[in-house]
Protein backbone atom coordinates (compact mmCIF):
# COMPACT_ATOMS: atom_id res chain seq x y z
CA UNK A 1 0.00 0.00 0.00
CA UNK A 2 2.93 2.28 0.73
CA UNK A 3 4.32 1.75 -2.76
CA UNK A 4 0.96 2.51 -4.35
CA UNK A 5 0.49 5.56 -2.15
CA UNK A 6 3.91 6.91 -3.01
CA UNK A 7 3.54 6.32 -6.75
CA UNK A 8 0.14 8.04 -6.83
CA UNK A 9 0.91 11.01 -4.58
CA UNK A 10 4.57 11.84 -5.48
CA UNK A 11 4.02 13.38 -8.91
CA UNK A 12 6.25 15.92 -10.66
CA UNK A 13 4.01 18.84 -9.63
CA UNK A 14 4.19 17.70 -6.00
CA UNK A 15 7.96 17.67 -6.17
CA UNK A 16 7.91 21.16 -7.65
CA UNK A 17 5.63 22.31 -4.90
CA UNK A 18 8.03 20.82 -2.34
CA UNK A 19 10.97 22.61 -3.91
CA UNK A 20 9.62 26.18 -3.76
CA UNK A 21 6.16 26.00 -2.27
CA UNK A 22 4.60 27.47 -5.46
CA UNK A 23 2.18 25.88 -7.89
CA UNK A 24 3.82 27.69 -10.86
CA UNK A 25 7.38 26.53 -10.13
CA UNK A 26 7.46 24.33 -13.24
CA UNK A 27 7.40 27.44 -15.36
CA UNK A 28 10.13 29.13 -13.33
CA UNK A 29 12.76 26.35 -13.33
CA UNK A 30 14.87 24.74 -10.62
CA UNK A 31 17.95 25.89 -8.81
CA UNK A 32 20.51 24.09 -6.69
CA UNK A 33 19.25 25.89 -3.58
CA UNK A 34 15.67 24.74 -4.19
CA UNK A 35 16.87 21.17 -4.68
CA UNK A 36 18.84 21.27 -1.41
CA UNK A 37 15.90 22.71 0.50
CA UNK A 38 13.79 19.92 -0.97
CA UNK A 39 15.89 17.33 0.82
CA UNK A 40 16.32 19.31 4.07
CA UNK A 41 12.65 20.36 4.47
CA UNK A 42 10.28 17.32 4.80
CA UNK A 43 6.62 17.82 3.88
CA UNK A 44 3.72 15.32 4.28
CA UNK A 45 2.92 14.14 0.77
CA UNK A 46 3.67 10.37 0.94
CA UNK A 47 0.45 9.07 2.53
CA UNK A 48 -0.80 8.63 6.03
CA UNK A 49 1.79 6.02 6.97
CA UNK A 50 4.59 8.48 6.24
CA UNK A 51 3.14 11.44 8.14
CA UNK A 52 5.18 10.80 11.24
CA UNK A 53 8.35 10.67 9.09
CA UNK A 54 7.61 14.13 7.77
CA UNK A 55 7.16 15.39 11.31
CA UNK A 56 10.70 14.50 12.23
CA UNK A 57 11.41 10.79 12.01
CA UNK A 58 12.17 10.58 8.28
CA UNK A 59 14.56 13.48 8.43
CA UNK A 60 17.02 10.81 9.44
CA UNK A 61 16.42 9.15 6.06
CA UNK A 62 16.02 12.16 3.74
CA UNK A 63 19.18 14.01 4.74
CA UNK A 64 21.54 11.09 4.03
CA UNK A 65 19.74 10.56 0.74
CA UNK A 66 20.24 14.17 -0.17
CA UNK A 67 23.93 13.89 0.56
CA UNK A 68 24.83 10.54 -1.06
CA UNK A 69 21.60 9.12 -2.57
CA UNK A 70 22.34 5.90 -0.71
CA UNK A 71 21.99 4.24 2.69
CA UNK A 72 18.87 3.55 4.77
CA UNK A 73 18.89 4.20 8.48
CA UNK A 74 16.54 2.29 10.74
CA UNK A 75 13.68 4.18 12.34
CA UNK A 76 11.80 3.16 15.43
CA UNK A 77 8.57 2.91 13.43
CA UNK A 78 7.77 -0.62 12.24
CA UNK A 79 6.92 0.33 8.62
CA UNK A 80 9.88 2.68 8.12
CA UNK A 81 12.11 0.32 6.09
CA UNK A 82 9.44 -0.44 3.51
CA UNK A 83 8.35 3.21 3.22
CA UNK A 84 11.94 4.45 2.95
CA UNK A 85 12.74 1.94 0.19
CA UNK A 86 9.73 3.18 -1.75
CA UNK A 87 10.82 6.73 -1.12
CA UNK A 88 14.27 5.97 -2.50
CA UNK A 89 12.91 4.40 -5.68
CA UNK A 90 10.52 7.27 -6.27
CA UNK A 91 13.16 9.95 -5.67
CA UNK A 92 15.63 8.19 -7.97
CA UNK A 93 13.02 8.13 -10.75
CA UNK A 94 12.34 11.85 -10.29
CA UNK A 95 15.67 13.40 -9.29
CA UNK A 96 17.96 11.60 -11.73
CA UNK A 97 16.15 12.84 -14.87
CA UNK A 98 15.91 16.24 -13.27
CA UNK A 99 19.64 16.41 -12.64
CA UNK A 100 20.31 15.17 -16.17
CA UNK A 101 18.11 17.95 -17.54
CA UNK A 102 19.92 20.57 -15.47
CA UNK A 103 23.33 19.30 -16.58
CA UNK A 104 22.22 19.35 -20.23
CA UNK A 105 20.96 22.93 -19.93
CA UNK A 106 24.23 23.94 -18.26
CA UNK A 107 26.32 22.40 -21.06
CA UNK A 108 24.26 24.16 -23.73
CA UNK A 109 24.62 27.48 -21.97
CA UNK A 110 28.37 27.02 -21.61
CA UNK A 111 28.66 26.08 -25.29
CA UNK A 112 26.81 29.26 -26.29
CA UNK A 113 29.08 31.34 -24.07
CA UNK A 114 32.17 29.72 -25.61
CA UNK A 115 30.92 30.40 -29.14
CA UNK A 116 30.29 34.04 -28.26
CA UNK A 117 33.73 34.43 -26.67
CA UNK A 118 35.39 32.89 -29.74
CA UNK A 119 33.58 35.31 -32.06
CA UNK A 120 34.47 38.25 -29.82
CA UNK A 121 38.09 37.10 -29.65
CA UNK A 122 38.32 36.95 -33.46
CA UNK A 123 36.98 40.50 -33.76
CA UNK A 124 39.39 41.83 -31.16
CA UNK A 125 42.28 39.93 -32.76
CA UNK A 126 41.58 41.55 -36.13
CA UNK A 127 41.93 45.00 -34.53
CA UNK A 128 45.37 44.23 -33.10
CA UNK A 129 48.69 44.54 -34.99
CA UNK A 130 50.14 41.60 -36.83
CA UNK A 131 52.21 40.38 -33.88
CA UNK A 132 51.45 40.48 -30.14
CA UNK A 133 54.47 40.29 -27.84
CA UNK A 134 54.04 38.32 -24.61
CA UNK A 135 56.21 38.25 -21.51
CA UNK A 136 57.11 35.14 -19.50
CA UNK A 137 54.27 35.60 -17.03
CA UNK A 138 51.67 35.74 -19.80
CA UNK A 139 53.17 32.67 -21.49
CA UNK A 140 52.93 30.71 -18.26
CA UNK A 141 49.25 31.62 -17.87
CA UNK A 142 48.46 30.43 -21.39
CA UNK A 143 50.38 27.19 -20.91
CA UNK A 144 48.70 26.54 -17.57
CA UNK A 145 45.18 26.74 -19.00
CA UNK A 146 45.97 25.48 -22.49
CA UNK A 147 47.62 22.19 -21.54
CA UNK A 148 44.31 20.88 -20.22
CA UNK A 149 42.66 21.25 -23.64
CA UNK A 150 45.23 19.16 -25.47
CA UNK A 151 44.94 19.18 -29.23
CA UNK A 152 41.57 20.99 -29.15
CA UNK A 153 43.41 24.21 -28.39
CA UNK A 154 44.03 24.57 -32.14
CA UNK A 155 40.38 25.58 -32.59
CA UNK A 156 40.52 28.45 -30.10
CA UNK A 157 44.12 29.67 -30.21
CA UNK A 158 44.68 32.83 -32.26
CA UNK A 159 47.35 34.82 -30.47
CA UNK A 160 50.17 32.39 -31.40
CA UNK A 161 50.54 29.31 -33.56
CA UNK A 162 50.09 25.80 -32.21
CA UNK A 163 53.74 24.95 -32.79
CA UNK A 164 54.81 27.98 -30.76
CA UNK A 165 52.48 26.93 -27.95
CA UNK A 166 53.93 23.40 -27.94
CA UNK A 167 57.43 24.85 -27.79
CA UNK A 168 56.41 26.86 -24.72
CA UNK A 169 55.05 23.69 -23.13
CA UNK A 170 58.23 21.70 -23.81
CA UNK A 171 60.39 24.49 -22.49
CA UNK A 172 58.44 24.71 -19.24
CA UNK A 173 58.27 20.95 -18.82
CA UNK A 174 62.02 20.63 -19.23
CA UNK A 175 62.43 23.35 -16.58
CA UNK A 176 65.97 24.11 -17.72
CA UNK A 177 67.61 26.52 -15.27
CA UNK A 178 68.74 29.80 -16.74
CA UNK A 179 72.41 30.45 -17.06
CA UNK A 180 73.84 32.40 -14.15
CA UNK A 181 76.33 34.16 -16.39
CA UNK A 182 74.82 37.40 -17.53
CA UNK A 183 76.20 39.58 -20.23
CA UNK A 184 76.89 43.20 -19.54
CA UNK A 185 73.82 45.36 -20.01
CA UNK A 186 73.99 47.74 -22.88
CA UNK A 187 71.68 50.69 -23.23
CA UNK A 188 69.59 51.33 -26.30
CA UNK A 189 70.79 53.61 -29.08
CA UNK A 190 74.23 54.34 -30.40
CA UNK A 191 77.25 54.28 -28.07
CA UNK A 192 78.47 57.59 -26.79
CA UNK A 193 81.39 59.26 -28.46
CA UNK A 194 84.72 58.96 -26.70
CA UNK A 195 86.01 61.97 -24.78
CA UNK A 196 89.29 62.06 -26.71
CA UNK A 197 87.42 62.25 -30.02
CA UNK A 198 85.17 64.99 -28.65
CA UNK A 199 88.13 67.05 -27.48
CA UNK A 200 89.88 66.60 -30.83
CA UNK A 201 86.82 67.80 -32.75
CA UNK A 202 86.57 70.95 -30.64
CA UNK A 203 90.30 71.58 -30.94
CA UNK A 204 90.25 71.41 -34.75
CA UNK A 205 87.23 73.71 -34.84
CA UNK A 206 88.79 76.34 -32.58
CA UNK A 207 92.20 76.29 -34.26
CA UNK A 208 91.11 76.23 -37.89
CA UNK A 209 87.41 77.14 -38.04
CA UNK A 210 86.79 74.20 -40.39
CA UNK A 211 83.23 73.16 -41.22
CA UNK A 212 81.64 69.84 -40.32
CA UNK A 213 82.72 68.05 -43.50
CA UNK A 214 86.31 69.33 -43.32
CA UNK A 215 86.62 68.22 -39.68
CA UNK A 216 85.20 64.81 -40.66
CA UNK A 217 87.87 64.47 -43.34
CA UNK A 218 90.63 65.28 -40.87
CA UNK A 219 89.32 62.64 -38.44
CA UNK A 220 89.18 60.00 -41.17
CA UNK A 221 92.83 60.68 -42.02
CA UNK A 222 93.63 59.90 -38.37
CA UNK A 223 91.62 56.67 -38.44
CA UNK A 224 88.63 57.95 -36.45
CA UNK A 225 85.30 56.86 -37.95
CA UNK A 226 82.37 59.06 -36.97
CA UNK A 227 79.53 60.55 -38.96
CA UNK A 228 79.12 64.14 -40.03
CA UNK A 229 76.06 64.44 -37.79
CA UNK A 230 78.19 63.41 -34.79
CA UNK A 231 80.67 66.16 -35.56
CA UNK A 232 77.83 68.65 -35.78
CA UNK A 233 76.30 67.48 -32.50
CA UNK A 234 79.60 67.87 -30.65
CA UNK A 235 80.12 71.41 -31.96
CA UNK A 236 76.54 72.48 -31.25
CA UNK A 237 76.63 71.07 -27.71
CA UNK A 238 79.82 73.04 -27.07
CA UNK A 239 78.02 76.24 -28.03
CA UNK A 240 80.36 77.18 -30.89
CA UNK A 241 78.76 79.47 -33.47
CA UNK A 242 78.29 78.00 -36.96
CA UNK A 243 80.40 79.25 -39.85
CA UNK A 244 79.39 79.71 -43.49
CA UNK A 245 81.14 76.47 -44.37
CA UNK A 246 78.98 74.41 -42.03
CA UNK A 247 76.05 74.17 -44.41
CA UNK A 248 76.11 73.76 -48.19
CA UNK A 249 75.02 76.66 -50.33
CA UNK A 250 71.35 76.70 -51.33
CA UNK A 251 69.75 77.92 -54.53
CA UNK A 252 67.79 80.57 -52.66
CA UNK A 253 70.98 81.94 -51.11
CA UNK A 254 72.66 81.96 -54.52
CA UNK A 255 69.85 83.98 -56.09
CA UNK A 256 69.71 86.42 -53.19
CA UNK A 257 73.48 86.92 -53.25
CA UNK A 258 73.58 87.69 -56.99
CA UNK A 259 70.14 89.30 -57.35
CA UNK A 260 71.49 92.74 -58.32
CA UNK A 261 73.48 91.38 -61.28
CA UNK A 262 71.60 88.18 -62.10
CA UNK A 263 69.30 87.76 -65.11
CA UNK A 264 67.25 84.82 -66.34
CA UNK A 265 66.00 84.17 -69.89
CA UNK A 266 63.74 81.67 -71.59
CA UNK A 267 61.64 81.15 -74.72
CA UNK A 268 57.88 81.69 -74.99
CA UNK A 269 55.40 81.23 -77.83
CA UNK A 270 51.99 82.38 -79.02
CA UNK A 271 49.66 80.92 -81.66
CA UNK A 272 49.21 83.05 -84.82
CA UNK A 273 46.25 82.73 -87.17
CA UNK A 274 47.22 82.31 -90.85
CA UNK A 275 45.60 81.06 -94.04
CA UNK A 276 47.35 77.74 -93.52
CA UNK A 277 46.19 77.41 -89.95
CA UNK A 278 47.74 78.12 -86.55
CA UNK A 279 51.49 78.80 -86.44
CA UNK A 280 53.71 79.11 -83.36
CA UNK A 281 55.47 82.45 -83.01
CA UNK A 282 58.40 82.59 -80.57
CA UNK A 283 59.92 85.40 -78.50
CA UNK A 284 62.41 85.66 -75.63
CA UNK A 285 61.85 87.06 -72.14
CA UNK A 286 64.63 88.36 -69.85
CA UNK A 287 64.08 89.28 -66.19
CA UNK A 288 66.33 91.01 -63.66
CA UNK A 289 66.08 89.13 -60.37
CA UNK A 290 66.89 92.16 -58.20
CA UNK A 291 64.31 94.60 -59.55
CA UNK A 292 62.00 92.21 -61.45
CA UNK A 293 62.40 94.38 -64.54
CA UNK A 294 61.79 92.52 -67.81
CA UNK A 295 62.83 92.84 -71.45
CA UNK A 296 60.89 91.10 -74.26
CA UNK A 297 62.45 90.47 -77.67
CA UNK A 298 60.73 90.78 -81.05
CA UNK A 299 58.99 87.62 -82.26
CA UNK A 300 59.82 85.19 -85.05
CA UNK A 301 58.49 82.01 -86.59
CA UNK A 302 61.97 80.47 -86.95
CA UNK A 303 63.88 80.68 -83.65
CA UNK A 304 67.23 79.43 -84.90
CA UNK A 305 70.71 80.10 -83.59
CA UNK A 306 71.22 83.24 -85.67
CA UNK A 307 68.00 84.80 -84.40
CA UNK A 308 68.89 83.89 -80.80
CA UNK A 309 72.33 85.52 -81.21
CA UNK A 310 70.72 88.72 -82.53
CA UNK A 311 68.40 88.87 -79.52
CA UNK A 312 71.49 88.57 -77.33
CA UNK A 313 72.93 91.69 -78.99
CA UNK A 314 69.62 93.55 -78.56
CA UNK A 315 69.59 92.60 -74.88
CA UNK A 316 73.11 93.99 -74.39
CA UNK A 317 72.03 97.26 -76.04
CA UNK A 318 69.09 97.44 -73.60
CA UNK A 319 71.48 97.04 -70.65
CA UNK A 320 73.71 99.86 -71.91
CA UNK A 321 70.78 102.22 -72.51
CA UNK A 322 69.39 101.70 -68.99
CA UNK A 323 72.79 101.51 -67.22
CA UNK A 324 72.25 97.92 -66.04
CA UNK A 325 74.72 95.09 -65.47
CA UNK A 326 74.52 91.40 -66.25
CA UNK A 327 77.28 89.49 -64.51
CA UNK A 328 75.41 86.14 -64.57
CA UNK A 329 72.83 85.02 -67.12
CA UNK A 330 70.93 81.85 -66.26
CA UNK A 331 69.48 79.77 -69.07
CA UNK A 332 68.45 76.21 -69.76
CA UNK A 333 70.10 73.76 -72.15
CA UNK A 334 67.94 74.49 -75.18
CA UNK A 335 69.74 73.77 -78.47
CA UNK A 336 68.74 77.19 -79.82
CA UNK A 337 71.38 78.74 -77.56
CA UNK A 338 74.52 78.46 -79.65
CA UNK A 339 78.08 79.41 -78.75
CA UNK A 340 77.82 82.84 -80.36
CA UNK A 341 75.02 83.75 -77.94
CA UNK A 342 77.22 82.87 -74.97
CA UNK A 343 80.17 84.80 -76.45
CA UNK A 344 78.10 87.99 -76.53
CA UNK A 345 77.38 87.70 -72.80
CA UNK A 346 80.99 86.84 -71.95
CA UNK A 347 82.32 89.76 -74.06
CA UNK A 348 80.87 92.21 -71.54
CA UNK A 349 82.32 90.37 -68.51
CA UNK A 350 79.29 88.19 -67.84
CA UNK A 351 79.01 84.46 -67.15
CA UNK A 352 76.57 81.81 -68.32
CA UNK A 353 74.89 79.70 -65.61
CA UNK A 354 73.37 76.53 -67.03
CA UNK A 355 70.51 74.86 -65.15
CA UNK A 356 70.29 71.06 -64.89
CA UNK A 357 68.24 69.06 -67.38
CA UNK A 358 64.46 69.11 -66.80
CA UNK A 359 64.59 71.52 -63.88
CA UNK A 360 62.22 74.40 -64.69
CA UNK A 361 61.86 75.27 -61.01
CA UNK A 362 65.39 76.70 -61.08
CA UNK A 363 64.09 79.21 -63.61
CA UNK A 364 61.00 79.98 -61.53
CA UNK A 365 61.20 83.77 -61.92
CA UNK A 366 61.22 83.88 -65.70
CA UNK A 367 58.70 81.03 -65.92
CA UNK A 368 56.33 83.02 -63.71
CA UNK A 369 56.74 86.13 -65.88
CA UNK A 370 55.87 84.15 -69.01
CA UNK A 371 52.78 82.77 -67.29
CA UNK A 372 51.71 86.30 -66.30
CA UNK A 373 52.17 87.59 -69.84
CA UNK A 374 50.07 84.78 -71.28
CA UNK A 375 47.27 84.76 -68.72
CA UNK A 376 46.84 88.50 -68.26
CA UNK A 377 47.60 89.75 -71.78
CA UNK A 378 48.11 87.35 -74.70
CA UNK A 379 45.19 85.01 -74.01
CA UNK A 380 42.80 87.89 -74.66
CA UNK A 381 44.04 88.47 -78.23
CA UNK A 382 44.06 86.62 -81.55
CA UNK A 383 47.35 87.29 -83.30
CA UNK A 384 47.32 87.59 -87.08
CA UNK A 385 50.74 89.13 -87.87
CA UNK A 386 54.15 89.38 -86.24
CA UNK A 387 53.88 93.18 -86.09
CA UNK A 388 50.63 92.78 -84.19
CA UNK A 389 52.31 90.56 -81.60
CA UNK A 390 55.37 92.86 -81.33
CA UNK A 391 53.15 95.84 -80.59
CA UNK A 392 51.33 93.92 -77.84
CA UNK A 393 54.63 92.70 -76.36
CA UNK A 394 56.10 96.24 -76.23
CA UNK A 395 53.01 97.52 -74.47
CA UNK A 396 53.10 94.56 -72.09
CA UNK A 397 56.75 95.25 -71.25
CA UNK A 398 56.02 98.86 -70.40
CA UNK A 399 52.93 97.95 -68.36
CA UNK A 400 54.77 95.25 -66.40
CA UNK A 401 57.79 97.47 -65.59
CA UNK A 402 55.94 100.70 -64.74
CA UNK A 403 52.38 99.88 -63.65
CA UNK A 404 52.02 96.32 -62.45
CA UNK A 405 52.86 95.84 -58.79
CA UNK A 406 55.04 93.03 -57.49
CA UNK A 407 55.11 91.40 -54.06
CA UNK A 408 58.91 91.37 -53.89
CA UNK A 409 58.94 95.10 -54.63
CA UNK A 410 56.64 96.01 -51.74
CA UNK A 411 53.62 95.76 -54.09
CA UNK A 412 55.02 98.50 -56.32
CA UNK A 413 56.15 98.29 -59.96
CA UNK A 414 59.74 97.27 -60.75
CA UNK A 415 60.55 100.74 -62.10
CA UNK A 416 59.03 102.88 -59.38
CA UNK A 417 59.02 106.66 -59.36
CA UNK A 418 59.38 108.59 -56.16
CA UNK A 419 56.19 110.62 -55.99
CA UNK A 420 55.47 112.99 -53.12
CA UNK A 421 51.82 113.42 -52.37
CA UNK A 422 50.44 116.56 -50.71
CA UNK A 423 49.64 116.49 -47.03
CA UNK A 424 45.94 116.81 -47.68
CA UNK A 425 43.85 113.67 -46.95
CA UNK A 426 43.05 111.11 -49.59
CA UNK A 427 39.99 111.86 -51.73
CA UNK A 428 38.17 109.80 -54.28
CA UNK A 429 38.35 112.68 -56.73
CA UNK A 430 42.13 112.23 -56.92
CA UNK A 431 41.90 108.71 -58.42
CA UNK A 432 42.37 108.40 -62.20
CA UNK A 433 42.08 105.21 -64.23
CA UNK A 434 44.53 104.50 -67.07
CA UNK A 435 43.92 101.83 -69.70
CA UNK A 436 46.03 100.06 -72.32
CA UNK A 437 45.33 97.67 -75.20
CA UNK A 438 41.71 98.66 -75.69
CA UNK A 439 40.85 98.91 -71.97
CA UNK A 440 42.17 95.38 -71.40
CA UNK A 441 44.99 96.46 -69.08
CA UNK A 442 43.81 98.90 -66.42
CA UNK A 443 45.68 100.68 -63.66
CA UNK A 444 45.00 103.55 -61.27
CA UNK A 445 47.03 106.49 -60.06
CA UNK A 446 46.54 109.45 -57.78
CA UNK A 447 46.87 112.99 -59.01
CA UNK A 448 49.12 115.40 -57.21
Amino acid sequence: MGDVAVNRSCSFSHVCEWLTGSENVARKGFTAGNLFRFFRTPRPNFGRQANHHARGHCGELIVPYARRFSGVKKCRHSDCPRICKAFHRTMANIVHPLLTLLASLTRQELAQQIRYLKAENEILRSKLPGRVTLNNRERKILVKHGKKLGGKIKDVMTIVSYSTFRRWVRKMEDNTPASKKKSAKRGTGRPKIEDDVRVTILRIRKETGFGYTKILQELRRMGVHVSRQTVKNVIVEAGLAPTPGDHPDTWHKFLKRHADTLWQCDFACKKKWTLKGLVDVYFMVFIHIGTRQIWISPCTETPNGAWTTQQGRNFQMHLQDNDLKCEILMRDRDSKYIDSFDEIVKSTGGKIKLTPIRSPNLQAHVERVIQTIKHEVLNAFCIVTNEHLNSILRTTQSWYNKRRGHTERDHLPPLRQEVTFPLRPFSKDQVIRETLLGDHLMSYRRTA
